[in-house]
């Protein structure tokens, strides 16, 4: 069953992947600067914050920096994946009502769309890490290139998971502002992991996928270290426990979602 419901993602490959280029697209619609907004802003956000956090944490912005950037380029593929993709199905509506395709298919275009921002966006903090820690450059900056398959199976199942239940529950996308407004405090995203083994929070670091999924761009990068097992494997595990709670749901609510639109 599970083979001949990704078949149908396949044949349906030339119609998500049309709505994600068309997405992308209507993004930078009549913008002056375009698709270079994807590097600006987060340098921007970064040059801001980094000044900020580098006086209170009394650290270096040469090297803070590119912390806070490879948290943020990382940060905002997930937390856009997750409230874009909760409402999936809803803004996809008409597409639904009038095809029998499967409904993966249309998280997996906003995943997809967010994706290659991502890919746009990592070209600022390869360019700045290049500029500013030039001795991190070896082989092991070829591992942070599997971050763009792992957080798209992540983002992926997370983002058709919430879609299910956001499709009935019509108030899941608001709240999900503030869920992820408290992982974002909670997780070295902008924060050094230090900050959290100082005050024995080190569960927030050790146990939090967050943490090991921006350890596989920040190793390479900005140690010049290549990523742990470990790393991965709570990377993998995540995976895991997000696709096989989106299948469940999915064969529940699937062919109920069409009443709730």
């Amino acid at each position: 069953m599970m083979a001949g419901y990704f078949s149908g993602i396949w044949d349906a490959r030339y119609f998500w992947l049309h709505l994600s280029l068309s997405d992308l697209r209507s993004r930078w619609r009549r913008s002056f600067f375009g698709i270079s907004w994807t590097i600006i802003q987060p340098l921007g956000m970064t040059l801001l914050l980094a000044v900020v956090f580098s006086r209170i944490f009394k650290t270096e912005i040469r090297e803070y920096a590119p912390y806070i950037l490879s948290g943020m380029v990382v940060w905002e593929f997930v937390a856009s994946s997750a409230v874009c993709g909760s409402l999936a199905f809803v803004q996809a509506d008409a597409y639904i009502k009038q095809c029998r395709h499967p409904l993966a298919i249309y998280t997996l275009r906003t995943v997809l769309t967010n994706l290659m921002v991502l890919l746009l966006a990592s070209l600022s903090l390869v360019g700045w890490v290049l500029v500013v820690m030039p001795y991190n450059f070896n082989w092991s900056w070829l591992a942070a290139l599997s971050i763009y398959p792992i957080v798209a199976l992540i983002a992926w199942p997370l983002a058709t998971l919430l879609a299910y239940i956001a499709t009935r529950f019509r108030d899941l996308p608001h709240a999900l502002g503030l869920i992820l407004q408290a992982m974002w405090f909670i997780s070295p995203i902008y924060f050094e992991a230090k900050v959290f083994r100082g005050d024995s929070l080190h569960g927030l670091v050790d146990y939090n996928p967050i943490y090991h999924m921006l350890e596989i761009v920040r190793a390479p990068l900005l140690h010049g270290e290549w990523p742990t097992a470990v790393n991965y494997a709570y990377c993998a595990g995540t995976i895991i426990i997000l696709t096989c709670f989106a299948w469940i749901v999915g064969r529940y609510a699937e062919r109920k979602v069409i009443f709730y639109l």
